[in-house]
């Protein structure tokens, strides 16, 4: 039987952390957009604290893992949030990189976005009610069209759809297995470190997976600037 809409009491509830959301976001999203614009060794720094916070995040999870398995976990851990460090490093680095980073990450924060927003509003069939049982299919659409058209005002070419597009989803995909992560290891958030989002693995999943698709949809850019050329 198709799912009611949501009523204004549901509605309501659906956004009772969107307050504290949007105030972390006031914060933190001034000083990543800061450091991305200053480039060099502030970006490098902004991305060590980071990894080191990620590994600090990574080590607190592998306490629900068997001692046996604890040094391959923690392996996983190092590859899963230094990979992607270096290929924002690399984006960066490169000329007109501060373009490109600000493309994934403006396609990946309104994909999160529009998926949050779009998912509470319209309701309806449920993603993967396995992993993830509040994500639905009409926040996976939604979230996709608004990260593409956020990822085109930035671009400023239709060229970007496919890579903004490509982007979004992987950065949905990665939201669903850190989803199913936690699941796994039985716990709700990935920490405590960011109010309203938990940890830095719950705001950070969705870059940590777009990062490095973003790096080789570069290199497929024939090394060019921008990435969608």
């Amino acid at each position: 039987m198709p799912e009611s809409p949501p009523t204004s009491g549901e509605r309501s509830r659906r956004f009772h952390d969107l307050g504290l959301r949007a105030a972390s976001a006031a914060v933190l999203v001034p000083v990543a957009l800061g450091a991305l614009a200053w480039g060099g060794l502030v970006w490098a720094v902004l991305l060590v604290l980071l990894f080191a916070g990620l590994m600090w995040e990574w080590a607190g999870l592998s306490r629900h893992i068997v001692s046996a398995a604890r040094p391959r976990f923690l392996l996983a851990g190092v590859v899963y949030a230094a990979v992607p460090g270096a290929a924002l490093a690399w984006l960066r680095d490169r000329p007109g990189g501060l373009i490109d980073v600000l493309f994934l990450l403006v396609v990946v924060w309104m994909t999160d976005i529009g998926a949050y927003a779009v998912g509470r509003l319209a309701g309806g069939p449920k993603l993967a009610p396995a992993i993830s049982p509040g994500k639905t299919v009409s926040g996976a659409v939604g979230g996709l069209v608004i990260g593409v058209a956020a990822g085109l005002l930035v671009a400023r070419s239709p060229a970007a759809i496919l890579p903004g597009a490509i982007i979004s989803i992987v950065s949905q995909a990665g939201d669903l297995a850190e989803s199913a992560l936690k699941r796994r290891l039985g716990v709700k958030d990935s920490g405590r470190t960011i109010p309203g989002h938990g940890g830095l693995f719950d705001r950070l999943d969705g870059v940590l997976a777009a990062a490095p698709v973003a790096a080789v949809l570069a290199l497929l850019a024939q090394g060019g600037v921008p990435l969608w050329r």
